[in-house]
């Protein structure tokens, strides 16, 4: 199993999120769905070592988040796209992206020409020289994107990333995520499902900081009559 959570404990300013959370995401493509505010966030944050845990344990592949000696490899291993992107101030939107890739281990050159071939991915490629800081908020998502992809992680963990963007770059992002799906593991949270069955081969939902479904994309549907809608609503209102 790619990713594993094991009876993880995490609180935010005070406020219990997870208590005693165990969640394993299958291969492949998985999409991650709840109500505003069920932690779908902070379970992408904490897969991301950008958060760790108060208990428990996060581990990739066996590697373990929260080793010191283990937690460079576990960041080369893991990409991440935040929810919320922000220009660095004073780089070009080609800088930013080779940044991240030089942060994940990359060597400088090998993130300078990885940033390019990153940002073409996400149609961005004409911008490369552009300041971070004069994109839109649709071209920050794929900024985000961007640096996500430049180091080719083994797994993506992609927190509302159609967020934001018009329908053509909505598109764009469907068939880079196809392409990366080829490679990496991917993990993603969205509220946009219309290309669930598509795009995901399983489906985690998240209500109030537990799981309360977990399985195959079609094991999900079958629960609302072939309507995602309707499986949405039956497992979130079970715990209402």
């Amino acid at each position: 199993m790619p990713f594993l959570f094991d009876e993880c404990h995490f609180s935010y300013r005070g406020v219990p999120v997870f208590s005693g959370l165990s969640l394993r995401f299958a291969e492949g493509t998985t999409v991650l769905l709840g109500p505003n505010g069920a932690g779908k966030s902070t379970l992408l944050g904490l897969a991301a070592s950008f958060h760790a845990p108060a208990a428990g344990k996060v581990s990739f592949m066996g590697v373990s988040a929260g080793e010191r000696r283990a937690r460079s490899e576990y960041r080369r291993r893991v990409g991440w796209m935040p929810q919320h992107v922000a220009p660095v101030a004073g780089l070009t939107v080609r800088e930013q992206v080779s940044y991240a890739g030089w942060l994940k281990g990359m060597s400088r050159r090998a993130a300078w020409d990885g940033a390019l071939e990153a940002l073409a991915a996400v149609g961005l490629g004409g911008l490369a020289e552009r300041s971070a800081g004069r994109l839109s908020g649709g071209q920050l998502r794929r900024v985000g994107l961007a640096q996500a992809l430049v180091h080719r992680a083994e797994a993506l963990l992609l927190d509302e990333p159609t967020a934001g963007l018009d329908p053509r770059q909505r598109e764009t992002f469907r068939d880079v995520l196809g392409q990366v799906a080829e490679r990496a593991h991917l993990v993603v949270s969205t509220h946009q499902t219309e290309d669930l069955t598509a795009l995901y081969a399983s489906v985690v939902v998240l209500d109030r900081g537990r799981p309360v479904f977990t399985g195959p994309t079609d094991a999900f549907l079958r629960a609302g009559g072939g309507s995602v809608e309707r499986a949405y609503d039956r497992y979130v209102e079970a715990e209402a």
